[in-house]
């Protein structure tokens, strides 16, 4: 849980140019199948000591694609809304394959 969030807020940080200090507060979310830590607590351990953070549960909706950490971050930026890119890591990407700028990552067979 840890490494996988860590790499989401990464990744999220490094494919819109952002910092620690852009960050107003962000929510995480996870399905019910996840239970091992709290996502916030990757957060924590990469300098997010300040920002406000949270955890809560995804909807428990049939057929819902199972063990996905979600995050929304309230972010200070002058990139308009359209220019922002939306981080999908490891099959997520089809929560939203409505959006035009996804960085979309691909399981590799070291994390089956």
């Amino acid at each position: 849980m840890l490494e996988r969030v860590a790499e989401m807020v990464t990744d999220v940080m490094e494919s819109n140019g952002l910092e620690v200090d852009d960050f107003i507060s962000v929510i995480f979310t996870a399905t019910s199948d996840l239970v091992s830590e709290f996502p916030a607590y990757a957060a924590r351990r990469l300098g997010f000591g300040d920002v406000p953070l949270i955890c809560a549960r995804e909807l428990e909706i049939a057929g819902s694609m199972p063990r996905v950490v979600r995050m929304m971050a309230h972010i200070e930026t002058d990139l308009p809304r359209a220019d922002i890119t939306h981080v999908y890591l490891h099959g997520a990407a089809a929560l939203r394959r409505d959006l035009t700028r996804v960085r979309a990552v691909p399981d590799d067979d070291s994390h089956e």
